[in-house]
């Protein structure tokens, strides 16, 4: 299974009308008013006082706005004629102007595959998740883990469908990276990781970013992303996996004076061995060699021998290959 974390959309806006006065009617459409309702027919008060509007000549003498240009693009309203059945859209279910979305395929799941399985600081992440729905979405992890290091798209595929279930949690998001970077898919792993840093704020995953610039021929970006400042945060074995990432970058760009000082420091002249030890020894040896000092390079190279009892990097065969 992907490794566990470290320590660490609303409705649209109705569209009314199209401008001011967008539904109004045209006011050549309005009914004129017949003789009975004109104000001069009206009684009024007071004997000998003039009737308004005497001089004024009367509303069916006015001329009509027949003059007024109508909007290319809308005819006149005359009058809206009855809507029939036939003319009524059809209902949402039995329209056909949009297509039925497809359904998400899911991955297959063997039986034996196990939700309590998935590491508990990864389940602890679904706990905000209905039951049935945590439990899926573990399930597909765990199977993510088996596959990855036989069959990477088989494990990517059941990444990426949990990430589909639970897209909001940084934990699924996180997992789907990971399981990304480690089947080569640089430019996914990036932008999921990078998404978990803004949903958590942890920059653990500073050295693996790092190293997906590095993959997708981006050193400038990666050596940009080994001097963030939350660099300081991170634990020291994150320390360690970021300066090995930067002298990478460093040799890419053909700089392998300063690939070999960026791996110089305390870590580097510590006897004590930890489980990044054999890495960081292995790092610094394919440094010196690129920077042409082979004998030191040999020594280290025969340092990583000695304590890398897992097989974790290939100095034996480096060793051979220098005679």
């Amino acid at each position: 299974m992907p490794p566990p974390p470290r320590r660490g959309s609303g409705n649209p806006r109705r569209q009314s009308g199209t401008g001011a006065g967008a539904g109004r009617p045209d006011r050549s459409d309005r009914p004129q008013r017949s003789e009975k309702s004109q104000r001069s027919d009206k009684p009024q008060g007071g004997g000998d006082k003039p009737q308004r509007g005497g001089d004024r000549p009367q509303r069916s003498d006015r001329p009509q706005r027949t003059d007024r240009p109508q909007r290319p693009d809308r005819p006149a309203r005359t009058g809206r004629p009855e809507r029939t059945g036939a003319d009524r859209r059809p209902p949402r279910s039995e329209s056909t102007d949009r297509p039925e979305r497809p359904r998400r395929d899911e991955p297959f799941l063997a039986d034996d595959i196990d939700a309590r399985d998935l590491d508990r600081s990864a389940r602890a992440g679904l706990r905000s998740l209905p039951q049935t729905l945590a439990d899926r979405i573990a399930r597909h992890l765990v199977a993510a883990g088996r596959a990855l290091d036989e069959r990477p798209t088989v494990a990517l595929a059941h990444a990426k469908y949990a990430r589909g279930l639970a897209p909001r949690l940084a934990i699924v998001r996180e997992a789907y990276g990971v399981t990304a970077y480690q089947a080569g898919e640089y430019a996914i792993a990036l932008a999921e990781l990078r998404a978990v840093r803004r949903m958590t704020g942890d920059p653990s995953y500073l050295a693996v970013m790092a190293d997906c610039e590095r993959g997708l021929g981006r050193p400038e970006r990666a050596l940009s992303l080994c001097r963030d400042p939350d660099a300081k945060r991170l634990a020291p074995e994150d320390r360690v996996e970021l300066a090995i990432v930067a002298s990478g970058a460093r040799r890419d760009r053909g700089e392998y004076a300063a690939a070999v000082v960026a791996l110089q420091g305390p870590a580097l002249r510590r006897q004590s061995v930890h489980e990044w030890t054999a890495r960081l020894w292995y790092a610094y040896a394919a440094a010196l060699l690129d920077a042409g000092r082979v004998d030191e390079a040999k020594q280290w190279f025969e340092s990583v021998v000695g304590i890398d009892e897992d097989g974790e990097t290939d100095a034996e065969e480096r060793l051979a290959e220098l005679g």
